[in-house]
C-alpha cells in the first residue's frame, strides 16, 4: 500500500483523483487550504480509514511521509485566478517548491499538473509538448500562465540536480461532475445559465475553439503517467482533441438541456486564447492512453450533477 499525498484533493480534478486511489486501497493524505476547494467534495471520503484530510497552505513548508505526491493545488479558473493574482503565483511558484523539496526528503515521485495555458494564446495548432508557447507575461492571465510555467521549471530543475523521479502533465480543458458552481469555467457557466433558462452569455464571437476532456479521463491519464518508468518525465499533454467553438458548444447544451436561453455576445477578455487543441501523439504513445467519453455523454452527466444541487 502507497502513501499517497494529494495536494488540492478538494478540488474538483483533485476529488476524482483521490476516488480513484481509494479505490486502488491506497492510504491517501489529502491537504487543501480550502481557498477553492470544498469540503463537500470530499465528505463522501472521511469514513474510509483510508483517507485522511489536512487543513494546510503549501506555501508554507511542512513535513510528511509519502512514496508519490500528486500536486493539483493552484486556483485554475481565470475569474478565481484574477481575483487572487499574487496568491496564485505563490502557490505555483513557493507550493511547488516546498513540495518538491518534500519529495526529495522522502525519495518519492511528485507529479505536476501543469497546464495548455502554457502555451498562451498559441500561434501553433495543434499544440505539442515542443511548442514553446505565445504568453503575455505582464497580462491579467500571467499570474496562472507564467505560475505554471515556473513550476515546470523548478520541476525539471530538481530533477536535473537532484535526480527526482518527476512527472509533469499539461492538462487541457476538463470537466465534470464536482465543478464548482460559481468558479467562471465556460462549461459549468453556460449549463447554470442553460438549466435554469437565463441568457447565456459568449465572449467575443463565439469561435474560439477548445476541446473538452471528461475528468474521468483526465484522471486517467494523469495515473498513467504517474506509473510510468522512470525515463519518462513529461511534460505529456493529456485532454480532448475534438475541437469545438464555444458558439456550437453553447447551442449543444441547449439542445441537450431542452433550454429557453438565448445567447448573447460580450466583450472578449484580455489574452483569450483564440484556438486551443493538444496534439497527442506522446500521451498515447506512452501512456497508452487516449479519451474514452464523447463530449455529449460527458455533457450529460454533468448537467445531471448541476440539476441536482
Amino acid at each position: 500500500m502507497k502513501k499517497i499525498l494529494v495536494a488540492g484533493g478538494s478540488g474538483f480534478i483533485g476529488h476524482h483523483l483521490c476516488k480513484k486511489l481509494l479505490k486502488k486501497k491506497h492510504n491517501i493524505l489529502c491537504v487543501d487550504n480550502l481557498s477553492t476547494g470544498n469540503k463537500k467534495n470530499i465528505s463522501e471520503f472521511m469514513g474510509n480509514k483510508y483517507f485522511h484530510f489536512k487543513k494546510l497552505d503549501i506555501t508554507k513548508s511542512f513535513k510528511f511521509k509519502c512514496d508519490e505526491i500528486y500536486n493539483l493545488a493552484s486556483l485554475a479558473s481565470p475569474k478565481q485566478y484574477q481575483i487572487n493574482p499574487i496568491e496564485t503565483l505563490k502557490t505555483n511558484v513557493l507550493g511547488s517548491i516546498n513540495l518538491l523539496n518534500l519529495a526529495k526528503f522522502n525519495k518519492s515521485k511528485i507529479f505536476q499538473a501543469s497546464t495548455s495555458e502554457i502555451y498562451g494564446d498559441p500561434l501553433k495548432h495543434p499544440q505539442n509538448e515542443k511548442y514553446w508557447g505565445n504568453v503575455n507575461p505582464i497580462g491579467k492571465r500571467a499570474c496562472y500562465d507564467e505560475g505554471k510555467r515556473a513550476a515546470e521549471t523548478l520541476f525539471f530543475d530538481f530533477y536535473r540536480s537532484y535526480k527526482l523521479k518527476i512527472k509533469v502533465a499539461r492538462i487541457f480543458n476538463t470537466f465534470g461532475p464536482q465543478m464548482d458552481v460559481n468558479d467562471g469555467r465556460v462549461i459549468s457557466n453556460i449549463i447554470i445559465r442553460a438549466i435554469t433558462n437565463n441568457t447565456i452569455y459568449i465572449y467575443g464571437d463565439g469561435k474560439q475553439t477548445r476541446c473538452f476532456c471528461y475528468v474521468d479521463d483526465t484522471v486517467k491519464g494523469i495515473i498513467n503517467l504517474m506509473n510510468t518508468n522512470k525515463n519518462i518525465t513529461g511534460p505529456i499533454n493529456i485532454g480532448s482533441s475534438n475541437e469545438i467553438t464555444i458558439l456550437n458548444l453553447a447551442k449543444k447544451i441547449i439542445r441537450i438541456t431542452n433550454s429557453k436561453s438565448k445567447i448573447n455576445f460580450i466583450k472578449l477578455p484580455e489574452d483569450d486564447p483564440v484556438r486551443r487543441k493538444p496534439d497527442l501523439k506522446e500521451a498515447k504513445e506512452k501512456l497508452k492512453w487516449d479519451t474514452s467519453v464523447s463530449l455529449d455523454d460527458g455533457l450529460k452527466e454533468t448537467i445531471k450533477y448541476f440539476k441536482s444541487l
